[in-house]
């Protein structure tokens, strides 16, 4: 099964941060945004596709128990902790952290003169009280160009590590060109098309900034009219 939420469809927030403004579409239930049929798919809680004006900051707040995968979709991410750990992104780079017991961070527009825009996913963790960690991964766009790259996995040592049944992959996918991707038993997908586009997915049209909850589907065929860029939440349903 393919349930398809179009770009109107996902609710999109505004306001005011340190040093400028954020504009924000929630895909789950999330700070005052509260939707009893998006609370969670599978264990992804969160899917949150942010853009941070020139300089703006989120500034220092506390979070515990959650995997976090940031994905910098444009600009310059930069991410501290309350020790200034983190590192900086830039477009296709990704990150996971580890909240564990406990920390502060921030979500910093390093550039003063762009718009930066990231996506932060929150998996819910296979064990409690773990140690904070962080880690990067750079990614060139011909690293996933007309393939399903795997960024994060549990089970995989290439893969940034996480703890959580869940992995994430990203595409850039070309005009006319296509990939398979085969789900394992009792998982789902949340497919996200950031930009460019449509794509066809089990010939279901998908347009930018819409996505796709699969369930129950023995392999999934995206095509690409347009180049586009897509990111793919593979996670555990049961």
């Amino acid at each position: 099964m393919i349930a398809l939420r179009r770009a109107n469809e996902i609710y999109e927030a505004r306001g005011q941060i340190e040093n400028g403004t954020f504009e924000g579409r929630w895909h789950f239930s999330f700070d005052t945004y509260d939707d009893p049929d998006y609370v969670r798919f599978g264990t992804l809680r969160v899917f949150n596709d942010d853009t941070l004006s020139p300089g703006a900051i989120w500034p220092l707040h506390p979070h515990r128990e959650i995997e976090v995968v940031t994905y910098c979709a444009e600009g310059e991410f930069r991410h501290a902790d309350e020790h200034g750990v983190g590192g900086i992104l830039q477009k296709g780079w990704v990150q996971h952290t580890t909240v564990g017991k406990g920390m502060y961070h921030a979500e910093i527009n390093n550039d003063a003169d762009k718009s930066m825009r990231f996506i932060q996913m929150w998996f819910i963790p296979s064990q409690r009280r773990l140690e904070p960690a962080i880690q990067r991964r750079r990614v060139a766009r011909e690293d996933r160009a007309n393939r399903v790259l795997l960024l994060v996995s549990n089970q995989d040592g290439e893969a940034l590590p996480i703890h959580s049944e869940g992995e994430v992959y990203s595409s850039f996918l070309q005009a006319r060109h296509a990939v398979k991707f085969v789900p394992r038993q009792r998982w789902g997908v949340y497919l996200y098309l950031l930009e460019g586009g449509p794509v066809r997915i089990n010939e279901q049209r998908l347009e930018a900034l819409g996505a796709a909850m699969v369930t129950n589907e023995k392999e999934l065929d995206v095509s690409a009219e347009l180049d586009a860029e897509l990111l793919l939440a593979h996670v555990q349903l049961t």
